[in-house]
C-alpha cells in the first residue's frame, strides 16, 4: 500500500524534478582556431566593429528573466590544446544553470565527460564530447563578474 501511495503521489513529483533540470540556456561562446588570431581580431574590429581584447569580444544581451548575459567570441591559435581531445577547429560553449547536476545527468546518460569541473570568479566549466567528437564546453556563468 505504501509503495502504491508513493507511486501515485510522490513519484510524479520526482519525475517532474528530473524533467525540470535545465540543460542549455544559451550560447556562451564561439571558439575557433585561426592562423593569426591577433590579425583576425583586428580585421573584425575594423570591418565589423567588434570591441576586441586579448580574448576576442564579448556580446552582451538579456536572458528571458531580463538578467544581463554574455556570449564570448574568441579565435585561438591553430596549435591550441584547449579543444583536445577533439581534433576539430572549433568548440562551442553553452550556458547552463546547474553544471554539477547537468554533468551528473549526462554521465548517467552515457555522455563522455572530459576532465574535471573548473571554477573561476566568472563561473564553472565542464566539458563533454558529442557523438562526432566535438568538444563542448558547458559554462555556469557569473555574468556580474564582468561588470
Amino acid at each position: 500500500m505504501v509503495n502504491k501511495v508513493e507511486r501515485i503521489f510522490f513519484l510524479k513529483e520526482k519525475e517532474l524534478a528530473v524533467k525540470e533540470l535545465k540543460r542549455v540556456t544559451g550560447i556562451g561562446g564561439l571558439f575557433f582556431k585561426a592562423e593569426n588570431p591577433a590579425e583576425l581580431k583586428e580585421w573584425y574590429k575594423k570591418h565589423l566593429g567588434f570591441k576586441t581584447d586579448d580574448w576576442g569580444t564579448t556580446f552582451w544581451w538579456k536572458d528571458s528573466n531580463n538578467n544581463l548575459a554574455s556570449t564570448q567570441w574568441s579565435p585561438f591559435k591553430n596549435d591550441t590544446p584547449y579543444f583536445s581531445p577533439s581534433t576539430k577547429n572549433f568548440m562551442f560553449n553553452y550556458r547552463v544553470d546547474n553544471l554539477n547536476e547537468l554533468l551528473k545527468k549526462l554521465k548517467e546518460e552515457g555522455v563522455s565527460i572530459v576532465g574535471e569541473i573548473e571554477e573561476y570568479n566568472y563561473g564553472k566549466f565542464g566539458w563533454i564530447l558529442d557523438p562526432e567528437g566535438n568538444k563542448i564546453e558547458l559554462w555556469e556563468p557569473i555574468d556580474s563578474s564582468f561588470l
